[in-house]
């Protein structure tokens, strides 16, 4: 494994436990403890996509770090790869949860921009990866 790929996949597994107390705080909304009566079924959706992006779309993250070693791309375009990997998570889970709208029937909040930047960072990033592993050493 390249340096580059440690260094990413180690703050990808540093993220994890981030994602693990966003399972707690989803499981206290779900569960109705006590300071969570107030939050909508919208709002339990989104913090519930939020969350199961986050999961996913980090361990996606970690293997494409690892991936990206067998490419063959110059250095520039496999670390904006490799940032793209990392960055794309954390754009799509704050844009569920900063993008839940605060009434049942209220519009999405600002930050819900950030799912469709996230997704499009993710998209040609992954895209990349594929590419990077077609193309001949």
């Amino acid at each position: 494994m390249s340096d580059a790929a440690r260094w990413m996949v180690a703050i990808g597994f540093i993220a994890l436990p981030t994602i693990a107390y966003g399972g707690y705080f989803l499981l206290s909304v779900l569960k109705r403890k006590v300071g969570t009566e107030n939050i909508t079924p919208v709002q339990k959706d989104y913090f519930r996509a939020g969350h199961a992006h986050a999961g996913v779309l980090v361990t996606l993250s970690i293997i494409g770090q690892i991936v990206l070693d067998y490419s063959n791309f110059d250095d520039w375009l496999t670390w904006t790869f490799r940032i793209g990997l990392l960055v794309s998570p954390i754009l799509i889970s704050a844009g569920f949860f900063g993008g839940a709208p605060k009434t049942a029937d209220g519009p999405a909040g600002p930050l819900v921009k950030l799912i469709s930047i996230g997704a499009v960072i993710f998209s040609i990033s992954a895209i990349g990866v594929g590419i990077g592993l077609l193309l001949p050493q």
